[in-house]
């Protein structure tokens, strides 16, 4: 089996306050998928349920994403969420709370049945 990229999505979520980087991966998630209606499947015989859905968030943090709960901002697929170092953390100018940003990369890929 070898997979064939269709799609290529890109979001960024926030959590202003909180510091929770879970909370912006998901938002991050949701902004890349939010606009998008795949409506190829038909044409090549497949479902959504047929899609391999990998998800790549950057975070500061990344021990601090609860991968399973991002994956869950997704409805169909199987779907891999993996957390890697990078978005970017703004520190509040008391330095109590700071703003977390998230980017997330959503790639659609499909099995080319060979």
């Amino acid at each position: 089996m070898a997979r064939v990229r269709c799609i290529t999505e890109m979001g960024m979520g926030v959590d202003v306050h909180g510091k929770d980087a879970t909370k912006a991966a998901k938002r991050a998630v949701s902004d890349a998928i939010r606009h998008s209606s795949l409506g190829f499947f038909r044409m090549l015989d497949k479902t959504a349920k047929d899609m391999f859905v990998d998800v790549t968030i950057a975070v500061p943090d990344p021990s601090l994403v609860d991968t399973a709960d991002v994956a869950k901002e997704l409805p169909y697929g199987t779907i891999t969420v993996t957390a890697v170092k990078g978005g970017l953390e703004i520190p509040a100018e008391t330095g109590g709370d700071s703003i977390i940003i998230a980017n997330a990369a959503v790639i659609v890929s499909l099995d080319d049945g060979k």
